[in-house]
């Protein structure tokens, strides 16, 4: 159904090929999963099937790409659109329409479907995806994942021959991530649809696929192979395959069930051991808070983590110690803050969005050198919290205060230096043309001395010239770009919503350290994410919502694993024992 014979694809201006030497053929009715680290080419390879590569981005293609019999270098997008369904990284990149069931029909009015058809395949596609409760909401009051889904779902409703997509369970929280792969795999064995899939939460969809097809290293030869072959030799492995290589498993686990029924051994030599070192709040001990009085239930102490690996050099440089965060959140509140004075806090808030009521009497409370987790299902009010804390949104009721102010009062520049966001779409912070621009910019912006931002940037993102158009950049690069952007300024609260999409393990492990080291010197984070994986290594506390309402709050050690749909793979494998990363199991094993 989809073959490669031999293709290279080189892009105007680059020095050598994004891809080169990929050969390899997909039959009907696979599911074959396409990996590697960032940056080796798997967005290139993805385009080039649906013929975006190179009549869409430019650039100049050697060897053969076929689609159904169809040669993409002489049959354009338009001509593949009725075999070919493609969903890239960036859901709002596809609508065209006001609303969630308009978006559905569109994709099979352009076919030219009868309209008795689109109405049948309207309401199949709502109820396969969850999505019959959002039939009539404006697209712009969706949810990142919800938006996500609506995406996935406007390509359904062509019933094309070929699936082809590019990180779509990467805003999905854990049950739509699930609920989502199980259609694709409804359709790959009952209606025989081929599927490529690029994604870089492996511990999601490792399982599902029938092969899995690796770019090891920018220009490398791919590798073909079943999930268990390549999985064994692969530099990108999800962590019960981490697991499965410090058990010294053979042949690797690839399901938390398969793991569980090896683990008896390991549990056993890990009987009696702590987790590891207690990771307590880096400022005063902090304990978690009950989300309904705001007190500190004695039975909840801080968890056990992974101590805190070291800021890199420019970040310490920087970011001079805890007391650069305390001097800048006592210049901006007039008092110091202390171990305990909140550089956030929020009190019964209550925030409507349009029809909807996206969040209902909430408390919370952060504190200096604490990471705060906020999880929960898409549209439970994650990302309207942090924008509430930002002033990005009124309350409708309560309070809500950042670094003593009212932040949907404080003027921008002011609040700049008070607390940062980092929204889901780093493009929205990303204006100029190029990356210098960017960092010249976020320089003035935040009164810093020239090269500041660019310190950062080099840090994140290590040999990205100065030259490079931020849409240029891959979604993972575009998000170390604004978090760059962002600390600039040196905000006593960092916000992050979604930080780890497009991000492959590599990028997360420092984005990890680079959070911890931050923590560490005082600053707060808050982060909204579905990375189940990322709150386990980072997080003292984790904030789960549900309709707008805190329904726990607590050490995140306690939380996720009390959570079948948060708890993350380790955990999971070695329960009833509250061990939460590989990291943790390798130390104890010495």
């Amino acid at each position: 159904m989809i073959r490669f014979e031999d293709v290279s694809i080189t892009y105007e201006g680059a020095a050598g090929p994004s891809v080169r030497g990929v050969d390899f053929e997909v039959p009907e009715g696979e599911l074959v999963l396409l990996v590697g680290p960032s940056g080796v080419g798997k967005s290139t390879v993805l385009g080039a099937v649906g013929g975006l590569v190179p009549h869409f981005t430019g650039g100049t293609l050697r060897g053969r790409v076929t689609v159904a019999g169809r040669d993409t270098r002489t049959h354009k997008p338009r001509d593949l659109a009725d075999v070919v369904g493609t969903v890239g990284q960036d859901p709002l990149s596809h609508f065209v329409t006001d609303t969630v069931e308009e978006e559905l029909a569109y994709g099979m009015e352009s076919l030219g479907l009868a309209p008795d058809v689109m109405r049948r395949r309207v309401e199949e596609t709502l109820d396969l995806l969850g999505l019959a409760p959002l039939r009539d909401r404006p697209m712009a009051t969706l949810s990142g994942g919800q938006q996500q889904r609506v995406a996935i779902g406007s390509v359904l409703t062509a019933h094309p021959s070929v699936l082809v997509l590019d990180e779509p369970t990467s805003a999905l929280d854990p049950a739509a991530a699930e609920e989502v792969l199980a259609v694709l795999q409804r359709l790959v064995h009952d209606l025989g649809t081929t599927i490529l899939m690029a994604e870089h939460r492996l511990e999601r969809v490792v399982h599902h696929a029938d092969r899995i097809l690796l770019l090891p290293s920018p220009g490398a030869a791919p590798v073909l192979g079943t999930p268990a072959e390549v999985m064994a030799v692969s530099p990108v492995f999800p962590p019960v395959v981490g697991l499965g290589r410090t058990a010294g498993w053979s042949p690797l686990p690839l399901t938390v069930r398969d793991a569980r029924r090896r683990a008896a051994e390991l549990r056993e030599r890990l009987r009696g051991q702590e987790p590891g070192p207690a990771r307590e709040h880096p400022v005063g001990q902090q304990r978690a808070r009950d989300p309904g009085t705001g007190t500190v239930p004695a039975a909840l102490d801080a968890p056990a983590l992974a101590a805190p690996a070291p800021a890199p050099r420019t970040l310490l440089r920087l970011f001079a110690g805890r007391g650069a965060a305390a001097r800048t959140a006592a210049k901006t509140t007039g008092t110091a803050p202390g171990p305990a004075s909140p550089v956030a806090e929020a009190r019964a808030l209550a925030v409507r969005r349009g029809r909807v009521r996206a969040l209902r009497k909430v408390d919370l409370t952060v504190t200096p050198g604490e990471t705060v987790a906020l999880m929960g299902r898409n549209g439970a009010g994650k990302s309207t919290l942090l924008c509430a804390l930002v002033g990005l949104v009124e309350p409708e009721s309560g309070t809500v205060r950042t670094g003593g102010a009212t932040p949907h009062r404080t003027p921008p520049r002011e609040l700049v230096r008070r607390v940062g966001l980092v929204p889901q779409e780093p493009r929205d912070l990303l204006y100029a043309d190029t990356v210098a621009g960017e960092c010249a910019q976020a320089d003035r912006d935040a009164g810093a001395g020239p090269g500041t931002c660019r310190a950062l940037v080099s840090e994140l993102l290590p040999g990205v010239p100065d030259d490079a158009h931020p849409r240029d950049l891959s979604e993972g690069q575009r998000l170390s770009l604004a978090l760059a952007v962002v600390l600039t300024a040196r905000p006593p609260l960092l916000l992050l919503d979604e930080p780890t999409r497009g991000l492959d393990y590599a990028a997360k492990a420092r984005l990890i350290t680079l959070l911890r080291g931050l923590a560490a010197e005082g600053h707060a984070i808050v982060l909204a994410t579905h990375d189940v994986e990322l709150a386990a290594e980072l997080a003292h506390r984790v904030v789960l919502l549900a309709d707008g309402e805190v329904i726990a709050d607590g050490p995140a050690q306690e939380v996720v694993t009390s959570s079948p749909s948060y708890a993350p793979q380790v955990a999971k494998i070695l329960a009833p024992q509250k061990w939460l990363t590989v990291a943790q199991v390798r130390r104890a094993l010495g």
